[in-house]
């Protein structure tokens, strides 16, 4: 029998498991379903540090917004931003400047309601329902939303969620609509599964996500290198989650860690 809860739009299958909710379910939150449980159950038993590594990729959201943030960007463009759970962009932003501005991008009917709930009185945060595959139409919400300056640097986020991106959407293009869309100085944060670190339980996770309706498509190092065109990337460059620019002693494994990290800056 199918969930229905206030926060849910009509019309939203609650028996279809999906991407957005599985993560917000590894994190601990509230925003999930029955079927998305059980999806993440598989997806525990195909990869057990599962947990670790959502923490480890929302703990890299944070250090890359700040990093931005010191380097003077006041505004993002958070791309498969998923449910809002706590640490989100704008909360992590405001701490540092409460002039802030994030616009949220996500096509998951649940993900955006919630955050319409929880940003609809912040006039300085707005989430748009596009595909970020889509960058013409995605830009063009950034735009219409009145919080994105493009002739202003912008920090733009794909954090744990390119690894969505099938090949056939030609992923570099995808990349480089972006980059041409905003101007010198601005930043690239990027973080998605590979099978680089840990083959065997990628290769598991793949495996469990090809019956959801988000398969999984994870990249070598290489290739993510190769999305970095007309950035110049960030010392420590592309390097296992708890490996970029660690706050403290990290006790995290890095070989375990089964997403790459990167920041650049667009030259």
């Amino acid at each position: 029998m199918s969930e229905r809860m206030s926060w849910v739009p009509e019309g939203v299958d609650t028996g279809k498991p999906s991407a957005a909710r599985l993560y917000d379910y590894l994190l601990g939150g509230g925003h999930n379903f029955a079927a998305d449980r059980e999806l993440a159950e598989k997806f525990l038993r195909a990869q057990p540090n599962a947990r670790t590594i959502a923490r480890l990729n929302r703990a890299f959201l944070r250090r890359a917004v700040l990093f931005m943030m010191d380097r003077g960007i006041r505004q993002f463009l958070d791309l498969g931003s998923g449910i809002p759970t706590v640490g989100n962009v704008h909360e992590i932003a405001r701490k540092a400047d409460p002039e802030a501005r994030v616009v949220y991008v996500d096509f998951e009917e649940v993900a955006v309601a919630h955050s319409q709930l929880i940003l609809e009185e912040d006039p300085r945060a707005a989430v748009v329902q596009e595909d970020m595959t889509a960058p013409d139409a995605v830009l063009k919400a950034a735009r219409d939303s009145g919080l994105i300056d493009f002739s202003q640097p912008v920090g733009v986020l794909t954090v744990g969620v390119f690894h969505f991106v099938p090949p056939e959407a030609d992923p570099e293009a995808v990349v480089a609509a972006y980059r041409d869309a905003v101007p010198a100085a601005s930043y690239l944060a990027f973080s998605q599964f590979t099978q680089d670190l840990q083959p065997a339980e990628m290769a598991g996770v793949v495996e469990v996500m090809k019956k959801s309706q988000n398969p999984m498509f994870p990249r070598t190092k290489g290739e993510i290198e190769g999305l970095f065109g007309g950035f110049e990337l960030i010392e420590p460059g592309i390097v296992p989650l708890p490996l970029w620019r660690p706050e403290d002693t990290n006790t995290d494994d890095p070989d375990k860690a089964g997403i790459y990290a990167a920041v650049g800056r667009k030259v």
